[in-house]
């Protein structure tokens, strides 16, 4: 994956030691096959890394009530340091426009790939893996380009690399990881709360490496009692990471394991984080592992009997390259990707849908194959109620920097 380095004599420091790298490591491009559903793919958009169009686009698209498109790129932009943009529909093709453009230091520099989120008046939120002293949250207000930066990490113990994103409640406060740093630097979760005219941020959970976890690299998800759920990618009593919950309390946060992945059937290193359904049920993936070694989906039911709460749906071919980020839940069904498996090994698009009598039927979707089409993606795809799926291919397209697709049934 992309190596970034910052001047630490003026307060960033060195990305290239954080997770991104690490994970970079499991690049493996398997060549297995597998089934395709027919399918319309389109590139929507091709990055060129040239003025203000960016390049690199680790985190995936979120959609508006509109049917809007917006998303980050690490790279490229007016200052090389990642860009924001939204995407429109425009009768039969889409237009693309630079929201803004991450600049010098301390402005943030390289969103990485946790997508963004929006709040009720418009304004998006996210997270840069540098820039700052070790990385940034930030807001772009009212979707007109204008930056606020809430928070610059690295300095004490709050953390350092926040690369997954953030997500908000109903009260406006934003929630996120840091995949370094911290008091014991295995990593934390922060709180940004906000009183209608400033940001206080405050870290509420740092893992020690230890059975809780280590380098939670995907940003945390709220369930509808306000709880927070999210995965390590390492730690955890067989150092293949762990799920983990963070309740909260009167006297602060309380961290709870839910699962502790075993690297069997269970697969390991999950990367990606979770999601939670109406019923309060989580599902997330693993990037390596499982039965055939390429990774995992799975479900964790919190009500369900003791020894039945952990669910493994699906297990992909391979060594490495599986699902590397959040799923997806729209339509009844679950939607991923795979970094660098299907058909060419360039990476896939697929779903589970349910099936009949219980469990769930997989189908891919799409198979990359490269050069303008794009390869690896790694960023969460959205989907539209028509089924519609937008994402971002890494590397490809007509300039090599990464694509928009969207995929119709």
């Amino acid at each position: 994956m992309m190596q970034r380095e910052f001047d630490g004599g003026t307060g960033a420091r060195r990305a290239s030691a954080g997770l991104l790298a690490v994970m970079g490591l499991f690049l493996f491009l398997a060549s297995v096959s597998q089934p395709a559903r027919s399918q319309t793919y389109t590139v929507i958009h091709n990055f060129t890394n040239q003025g203000t169009d960016g390049a690199t686009p680790y985190g995936g698209p979120i959609l508006d009530s509109a049917g809007n498109l917006y998303g980050t790129t690490y790279l490229g932009g007016q200052w090389g340091n990642g860009a924001v943009y939204k995407m429109s529909p425009n009768g039969s093709s889409w237009t693309y426009t630079s929201l803004y453009n991450f600049g010098p230091l301390p402005d943030g520099a390289g969103p990485a790939f946790g997508s963004l989120a929006m709040g009720p008046d418009g304004a998006l939120y996210g997270t840069t893996e540098g820039g700052g002293y070790f990385g940034t949250d930030f807001e772009i207000c009212n979707c007109k380009g204008t930056e606020v930066q809430i928070h610059q990490f690295g300095l004490g113990t709050d953390g350092a690399q926040p690369i997954g994103g953030v997500v908000l409640d109903a009260a406006g406060n934003l929630y996120g990881t840091t995949s370094l740093g911290g008091t014991l630097q295995n990593g934390t979760v922060f709180e940004e709360q906000w009183d209608g005219s400033t940001w206080t941020e405050s870290t509420i959970y740092n893992f020690t490496g230890g059975d809780d976890g280590a380098s939670p690299p995907a940003g945390v998800t709220l369930d509808a009692r306000g709880d927070l759920y999210g995965t390590t990618s390492f730690g955890g009593a067989n150092g293949v990471g762990v799920l983990y919950k963070l309740t909260r309390r009167e006297s602060g946060w309380k961290q709870s394991v839910l699962h502790t992945f075993r690297g069997r059937t269970d697969g390991q290193y999950p990367v990606g984080g979770v999601v939670v359904d109406a019923a309060g049920n989580l599902f997330g993936s693993t990037f390596d592992g499982g039965v055939n070694g390429g990774g995992t989906v799975y479900e964790f039911s919190p009500s369900a009997a003791p020894g039945s709460k952990f669910k493994t749906l699906h297990s992909f071919p391979g060594t490495y390259g599986g699902p590397y980020n959040k799923l997806t839940l729209a339509n009844g069904n679950i939607y991923g990707f795979t970094e660098a498996e299907g058909a060419n090994g360039l990476g896939s698009v697929w779903v589970l849908t349910p099936a009949e009598g219980g469990g769930w039927t997989f189908t891919d979707l799409y198979d990359f194959v490269g050069d303008n089409d794009g390869a690896q993606p790694y960023g969460s795809v959205a989907v539209d109620s028509k089924g519609d799926i937008f994402g971002t291919a890494n590397y490809g397209g007509s300039d090599n920097q990464g694509v928009v697709f969207e995929i119709t049934p």
